[in-house]
């Protein structure tokens, strides 16, 4: 098949895809079930999904039915290579999936919390490649992610048989998942520490008085306001709890005016997800010498300006964020998360 007849027929592929989606939509408003094909696209939607969970390359298409990831054309081949006892490969919109595929892929929960075991640990010698990464980088981290399983942690590795996250998942719930019985269903608390803000917008004559609030589900906390400051510095420690599954930190900067509505001067929403899961991975942190155990990539997705990395410092579960405000003209905010888990 030439190439603009193939090309020509993934379209007419994924035209059907789409007219089927959009017609399940109307029965789904209906009252009737809701397709495979439907859960699972609803699936790839998600923000952490629309993004190759090995290379980052925008807009995957494939995915990894039994370890539970969307991946890119150019990761695919390097998943098939290896073997569907390792990686089972499907396409999104040409494979016919079962409902017991389409569960576990649902059960992992995405790239970012498959992630969070896969990549728990990358060593200073491993480089995770780009969406512009040759074939043999791209193969070595691949086959280092998943088949030598070298950034999981050792005590939730799989040793033999068939590669399946669900295992992986079973393992890490039954070390953690007492958690879930903690006071009031929290598991735990989060210190989020506002160190200072950079060349955040003018909302007055000449400067602007900020302050920032935090919002995690029903809680919010609130700094202090900074007066006519466009570079403030709060070093201002707060403190949410934290219910599963994790929701998104939400924060937005505001101007405080007097007589008048505080005017906003931009927000982020913060990814908990690679903190939390990276520190139940590994337990005690007290039992660890300092380490990183654990990363949030930046994308065109998120608010990041630079990756953030998960680390153990001092025998605590630290994550330092520098943040580019979203919905405004300027604005960095630097951050620095700490996970506190409940007691047994």
């Amino acid at each position: 098949m030439k190439s603009s007849s193939l090309l020509a027929w993934l379209l007419l592929q994924e035209l059907q895809f789409e007219l089927l989606l959009a017609s399940e939509v109307a029965m789904s408003e209906l009252g009737r079930p809701v397709s495979s094909k439907r859960r699972l696209k609803d699936l790839l939607l998600q923000k952490d999904n629309r993004f190759c969970a090995d290379c980052n390359a925008p807009d995957p298409q494939w995915a990894s039915a039994n370890i539970g990831v969307f991946i890119c054309l150019k990761c695919c081949g390097v998943h098939r290579s290896l073997g569907a006892h390792i990686s089972k490969v499907l396409s999104v919109t040409l494979d016919e999936w079962s409902d017991e595929e389409i569960d576990a892929m649902i059960e992992v929960g995405g790239n970012s919390s498959a992630n969070s075991i896969y990549e728990a640990y990358i060593s200073q010698g491993s480089v995770k490649p780009g969406p512009d990464a040759n074939h043999e980088l791209r193969k070595n981290f691949i086959r280092s992610k998943y088949e030598r399983q070298e950034f999981v942690k050792p005590s939730l590795r799989i040793k033999s048989g068939r590669m399946n996250s669900k295992g992986i998942m079973d393992n890490l719930r039954s070390t953690s998942g007492s958690h879930e019985d903690g006071k009031g269903g929290f598991i735990g608390n989060l210190k989020v520490k506002v160190i200072k803000g950079t060349d955040l917008a003018i909302r007055d004559m000449m400067t602007s008085d900020p302050y920032v609030i935090f919002t995690l589900g029903q809680q919010t906390v609130q700094t202090t306001v900074v007066k006519s400051n466009l570079n403030p510095v709060w070093n201002e420690e707060l403190m949410l709890s934290v219910t599963r599954p994790f929701p998104l930190l939400n924060l937005k900067v505001f101007d405080y005016d007097f007589f008048s509505s505080d005017d906003i001067m931009g927000e982020a929403d913060i990814d908990l997800q690679p903190l939390i899961s990276s520190a139940m991975n590994y337990g005690d942190p007290s039992m660890f010498e300092d380490m990183q155990i654990g990363i949030w990539m930046k994308s065109q997705d998120n608010a990041l300006i630079d990756d953030s990395e998960v680390k153990i410092v001092g025998g605590k579960v630290k994550q330092e964020i520098l943040i580019k405000l979203q919905n405004v003209e300027s604005g960095e905010l630097e951050l620095a998360l700490e996970w506190m888990p409940f007691d047994h």
